[in-house]
């Protein structure tokens, strides 16, 4: 019994925990709730992690809000059950911003444009709080050399960054690779044709010349 006793007393703090599952839901959504004003409130560039400083503020920001989640419950089950009610929640909303447009707007806001037609608008990108190297960088990334390549850069909602690179400087895809294709097949298809019209073609005798009493061809 000894055994026993000692075993559940040591297996309590990890499935008992100090709060209860009401306040846990509560505290979970409310959580969730703030992060997703404040995220909507700074705007994209927290999510675009165009730089280090991002990086850093979306760690810190996870352990900031961990004991606001968890309160002073540390047992296995008031975990699971706090990420169950995380997802249910993200899950509802997500389907309710996909079902409903306005309200995917409202949550997430719209796509920025950042350039056009080769040049960066200023004025935009100070708006948003975003550097300059960064957004050349980012074009890099993508392929380009510089903001002269591209025709739009846009930053997305969730924080992407989408270069749409000029035609001429756009890298080669399944389709050009397929016209290629199609372009080489027809065109050694015309060579093996004209061969063919060739080696059909009847010679036409060699003329026969005469040289000193000698015959040439």
């Amino acid at each position: 019994m000894d055994g026993v006793h000692a075993a559940h007393n040591a297996l309590t703090p990890f499935l008992h925990g100090d709060i209860p599952y009401l306040e846990k839901a509560l505290r979970t959504i409310g959580v969730y709730v703030l992060i997703l004003l404040l995220l909507r409130i700074v705007g994209k560039r927290q999510l675009a992690q165009l730089s280090s400083f991002d990086l850093v503020v979306m760690l810190l920001l996870a352990n900031v809000v961990q004991n606001a989640v968890i309160g002073p419950d540390n047992s296995v089950l008031g975990a699971a059950f706090g990420a169950a009610v995380l997802l249910g929640v993200n899950t509802l909303v997500v389907r309710a911003a996909a079902r409903h447009e306005w309200l995917g707007r409202l949550l997430e806001g719209t796509p920025t444009t950042l350039a056009r037609d080769g040049h960066w608008l200023t004025a935009v990108i100070r708006r948003n709080g975003l550097r300059r190297a960064d957004l050349d960088a980012a074009v890099r990334h993508q392929g380009g050399d510089d903001v002269t390549e591209t025709t739009e850069v846009t930053l997305e909602p969730g924080g992407a960054l989408v270069v749409q690179l000029a035609e001429p400087n756009q890298s080669a895809d399944k389709s050009d690779v397929a016209a290629l294709k199609a372009a080489l097949s027809t065109l050694t298809e015309k060579v093996d044709a004209l061969h063919d019209r060739r080696s059909a073609r009847p010679r036409a005798p060699r003329a026969t010349r005469w040289w000193g009493g000698k015959r040439s061809r």
